[in-house]
């Protein structure tokens, strides 16, 4: 079943069982997933397309939840973890560190990087091997730890 189906299936579940921050939540990922159809001429999305506009929204929260620790608005804070809860519902099952770093020390091996200054050519090709399954933020940390 494609993600748009899914959204809608559990959006009319979310609307029996009266879950409104659900609800919200689904109908502002259907939302993106339609702009982004439209921004792709009106045709249906490819897996990898739904899967960066729902990477998108996770970074999207992870950002807005970092600013509001920041500003003391506890209030925001919860709102924004449940829906980032909402969200990872959604997305593919998250990559280990362990996994990750092994993934990394083959894409280096592959790269033929040795220095920081290669580290551009090794996200280039790290990137799309673990797209929407693992953060940003832990791929660039361990680049460079294995290119130190």
């Amino acid at each position: 079943m494609s993600l748009l189906g899914r959204l809608n299936d559990e959006m009319k579940q979310a609307m029996k069982n009266k879950e409104k921050e659900k609800l919200t939540v689904i109908r502002m990922l259907k939302a993106a997933l339609q702009n982004e159809s439209i921004k792709a001429g009106g045709r249906d999305l490819t897996d990898e397309e739904e899967l960066t506009v729902l990477s998108r929204e996770v970074k999207q929260r992870k950002d807005s939840l970092h600013e509001f620790e920041k500003a003391g608005r506890e209030d925001l804070v919860a709102k924004i973890q449940t829906e980032l809860t909402y969200v990872n519902e959604y997305m593919p099952e998250q990559l280990s560190e362990e996994e990750v770093s092994a993934i990394v020390e083959e894409t280096i091996a592959e790269t033929g990087a040795s220095a920081k200054a290669d580290m551009g050519k090794v996200m280039a090709a790290l990137m799309p091997k673990v797209k929407g399954k693992v953060d940003g933020s832990l791929v660039n940390r361990l680049v460079q730890q294995k290119l130190s």
